[in-house]
């Protein structure tokens, strides 16, 4: 039987090791054993979630983003290369979310309702109308 026959092989790695079924981690080995390559790239992966999922203070977090940042350098892939420009790019603003574990993610879903908003009546011609629709649609 081959590993794709099943309709569950594609999302093998996308789920964490610890909440994997013994058909999904069965499937992920034998995919591991024809490219060796891409278990370092998913084990890399893994890493840098569980960075992420423990809690950290924001030292410790900076020497495992650091090492675990190593580690990409010296594999020398490239699929890590938007993450890798990303640090670059806002190191300590990514380490700020080790400080209290708070993201702006509300803050982008309140833009996307604007947004949207804004669209579906193509432009703001009046702007206190607007405010009070912004109140009754955040409430």
């Amino acid at each position: 039987m081959s590993v794709y026959s099943d309709s569950q092989s594609d999302r093998c790695f996308t789920v964490l090791q610890q909440s994997c079924s013994s058909d999904k981690e069965e499937n992920r080995e034998i995919i591991f054993d024809h490219y060796p390559e891409l278990k370092s790239v998913y084990d890399l992966a893994i890493e840098l979630t569980n960075i992420y999922n423990k809690h950290y203070d924001k030292d410790v977090a900076r020497g495992k983003l650091a090492l675990w940042y190593n580690k990409i350098e010296k594999l020398g892939y490239g699929c890590f290369r938007t993450v890798t420009n990303t640090m670059q790019n806002y190191y300590e603003t990514i380490l700020n979310y080790f400080v209290n574990r708070e993201t702006n993610a509300f803050a982008e879903s309140f833009n996307a309702k604007i947004k949207a908003f804004r669209t579906q009546f193509r432009g703001v011609g009046d702007i206190p109308f607007f405010i009070f629709r912004l109140c009754k649609l955040t409430v």
